[in-house]
């Protein structure tokens, strides 16, 4: 069973996977809450599906970019269970999770996060038989991202009132997925950690540490 996790912002998520059929998920809003809500969820999905530590057989976890103490909550309970366990560790960038959520598309899809004080994390990402990152993850801010968009394009993430309100002066040059295709679930992040997985890629919990994003 692989166990995936992802707090890389004030949203959540976990699930459960055992590499054929996802087992268990759940998704929610934990503020800045990580520390003293990760575990005892991790807890709680082992015992509804009636398992224990032991048949945990890997873990995921979402890089970043993300705040800096969710992502540091994820990588240190990530990083204990791989090495308590002596299991693979595999991490996952946080925007390629979104950008897996999504079907297939001629237009190309930008994935975004909340960065705090009107940034944005972006990323870009086109099509070739699964979305495929070609630029990113970079700051940005509403303004400049949608005046680098000049074809119909995709949108999907952490879109506030103001950005949905710039997005509609753009017209029909963007589309903004539905809400639920906007929200991080951990199960796409359990699905691509397994392909690395069985590519025989996996992370040093020495060396792995959460991706963070600075203004040039």
């Amino acid at each position: 069973m692989l166990l995936a996790l992802d707090t890389a912002t004030r949203f959540a998520s976990l699930a459960l996977h055992d590499g054929r059929v996802l087992r268990y998920e759940v998704t929610w809003e934990a503020g800045r809450q990580h520390t003293t809500q990760l575990m005892p969820r991790v807890v709680a999905a082992l015992e509804e599906l009636r398992l224990g530590p032991d048949a945990l057989r890997a873990v995921a976890v979402a890089l970043g970019p993300g705040s800096f103490t969710g992502l540091r909550v994820g990588m240190a309970v990530a990083k204990g269970l791989a090495l308590a366990r002596n299991i693979p560790l595999v991490g996952i960038p946080t925007l390629d999770i979104l950008a897996a959520a999504q079907g297939g598309s001629r237009h190309p899809l930008v994935a975004v996060l909340q960065a705090g004080r009107g940034r944005l994390c972006a990323a870009r990402y086109r099509w070739r038989e699964g979305w495929q990152r070609r630029e990113g993850p970079f700051l940005t801010t509403w303004e400049d991202l949608l005046a680098t968009i000049t074809r119909p394009t995709l949108l999907c993430g952490e879109i506030d009132e103001r950005g949905h309100q710039m997005i509609q002066e753009t017209g029909d040059r963007v589309t903004v997925l539905p809400p639920a295709h906007c929200l991080r679930r951990a199960g796409f992040l359990a699905e691509l950690a397994w392909e690395r997985l069985r590519r025989g890629e996996t992370d040093d919990p020495a060396t792995l540490s959460p991706l963070y994003l600075n203004w040039p």
